[in-house]
């Protein structure tokens, strides 16, 4: 479901975006005065506390966090199994697809462990050649 379609992303009317952020800074700015006036540090931190606050006011209409888009678009699992879509012959299709997708995955990892196995008994075998040359080299110098 794109993101646009939900509720939660549908703007508010106009009206009701300016009677907030006029309510909220009626109400913000004496606060913050008398607050630093009054209080001193805690004041400054009651401040930028509804300094932070504003923020998300302000956003009231704008855009959605990047939080609520990634939730909205993620896939919601019930269970053990994904939601389906409504077409059995698509979902049939895509759990052989993913069925068949894993297993070439495991084939493949098998695969590059083999390779891997490999390239290492190449390198252990080169290494103990070399060493057995080094070995009849150092046994033909020595005087007899």
């Amino acid at each position: 479901m794109p993101y646009k379609d939900n509720a939660l992303f549908q703007r508010p009317p106009v009206g009701v975006q300016v009677l907030a952020i006029l309510g909220f800074t009626a109400f913000a700015i004496p606060v913050s005065i008398v607050a630093m006036s009054e209080f001193g540090f805690l004041g400054l931190v009651l401040a930028a506390f509804i300094a932070w606050q504003w923020t998300n006011v302000a956003n009231l209409g704008g855009q959605p966090s990047v939080d609520d888009i990634v939730e909205a678009l993620r896939p919601h699992v019930s269970g053990s199994t994904a939601q389906t879509s409504g077409n059995a012959s698509f979902d049939a299709y895509k759990s052989e697809l993913l069925n068949r997708l894993e297993e070439e995955q495991a084939n493949f990892e098998g695969f590059l462990s083999r390779l891997r196995d490999a390239k290492d008994k190449t390198e252990f075998d080169t290494f103990m050649a070399d060493r057995e040359q080094a070995a009849r080299s150092r046994v033909a110098a020595e005087p007899a």
